[in-house]
């Protein structure tokens, strides 16, 4: 059998020169070997390093940038916000009026009456009082200092006696100041009204076409999705979303519309004036947890020795009864209702108030809750922000 000669020696084809240029390794690594690979691989971390910092520069600068439009565009986003929150709210009872054949409009019409009956009987019943509290203040506290005069006795002689001592003389001078009477003109209230009245109504007019357009809204959003599996994953979302956080807001203010309720009837029955106005102040600040209850109860027992007969210990039942109700109603009520899911941690609760506080005053801090909760059931629901829900939630 005739032997198969090979194409070329094994010395020959050892020998063969390898063309650097035919290949493209000039092009690819100029120094090949290895000296001039690791030189580029270096080039490369660099450029990567780089890339990440000025990533991380321009995330920072689109977050500054954020923050600033949202304090400058606050008298925008903050009605948006609300509405959009009782549109959330109050779209479960349109739902209803819709499963039995009842046109969205009709729900929304009745659903505004009421809300617009309820916010005028409360305006009306609250201005009042609150007028003539801001009105009565200076001269309750001032009839109220001879009653305190009884309990800080012992504290005034031992501080006679220390400046006795320290200066060599047995007398020291008191020094008297007027409070400055608190009034509000007619003028305060004229060039103030239109304002509120135009902030109400706007929030009225959007929280109306929410609740009439809001699916209409959210089936055109589906619509744009690429895919069927895309838009039923997107109704997944949207109608999770939409059910957890009308349930929080629902739950949310019966909890705070009872603890009001409750207030102004232990209020009444300690016969402190305006039972109803305290009792609303204590409803719309439990919507910040903590801060609220600490502000509602030093109101209270500031209030209590104001218009106390008698400046002894009993005045101060009122705001030691209130804090025993949020401590209930904090810790045995709210949870028992809402679940272990809507808890949120004390530090992001805190911070969250501090930094809406800052940006929008009273009512961001009124709405920061309410905002938090909701942005953490929505990244529970969105892929990639899973993090957020797990720092916040405790």
């Amino acid at each position: 059998m005739k032997e198969v000669e090979p194409l070329l020696p094994p010395a020959e084809s050892a020998s063969v020169p390898v063309d650097a240029e035919a290949i493209g390794l000039d092009s690819v690594a100029p120094d090949f070997p290895p000296g001039g690979l690791a030189g580029g691989l270096k080039a490369n971390r660099s450029i990567r390093r780089h890339l990440r910092a000025v990533r991380v520069a321009l995330n920072v600068m689109l977050f500054l940038a954020l923050m600033y439009t949202v304090t400058l565009t606050r008298a925008l986003l903050i009605p948006l916000v609300l509405a959009a929150f009782l549109g959330l709210a109050l779209n479960p009872l349109v739902a209803a009026g819709a499963r039995l054949r009842l046109p969205r409009w009709l729900s929304a019409s009745v659903l505004m009456i009421g809300l617009i009956v309820g916010i005028g009987s409360g305006i009306s019943l609250l201005a009042q009082p609150a007028i003539g509290w801001f009105h009565g203040a200076p001269a309750a506290i001032h009839s109220f200092v001879p009653k305190f005069r009884t309990l800080t006795q012992p504290l005034e002689a031992a501080n006679r006696a220390t400046q006795s001592l320290v200066n060599g003389r047995s007398g020291s001078r008191t020094v008297t100041s007027q409070a400055t009477p608190m009034s509000i003109s007619a003028w305060d209230v004229v060039s103030t009204a239109p304002k509120v009245l135009a902030a109400v109504l706007s929030v009225l007019l959007l929280v109306f076409f929410f609740l009439i357009y809001g699916d209409t809204m959210l089936r055109r959003l589906v619509e744009i999705t690429p895919s069927f599996a895309y838009k039923r994953h997107a109704v997944s979302i949207v109608r999770g979303i939409q059910t957890e956080i009308s349930r929080y807001l629902l739950t949310a203010l019966l909890i705070n519309a009872s603890v009001g309720a409750i207030t102004a009837g232990m209020l009444w029955l300690y016969k402190v004036p305006d039972p109803l106005l305290w009792g609303a102040v204590a409803m719309f600040a439990n919507f910040i947890p903590y801060v609220g209850a600490i502000v509602t109860t030093a109101l209270l027992a500031m209030v209590s020795m104001l218009y106390a007969n008698d400046a002894n210990l009993d005045v101060f039942l009122p705001a030691l009864t209130f804090v025993g109700i949020t401590a209930v109603e904090g810790n045995l009520i709210t949870p028992m209702i809402q679940g272990a899911s809507m808890r949120l941690s004390p530090i992001a609760i805190l911070l969250w108030l501090l930094v809406w506080g800052w940006l929008w005053g009273i009512p961001g801090a009124l709405l920061a809750v309410p905002m938090l909760t909701c942005t953490k059931l929505i990244a529970e629901r969105v892929r990639g922000w899973n993090w957020f829900a797990v720092i916040v939630q405790r």
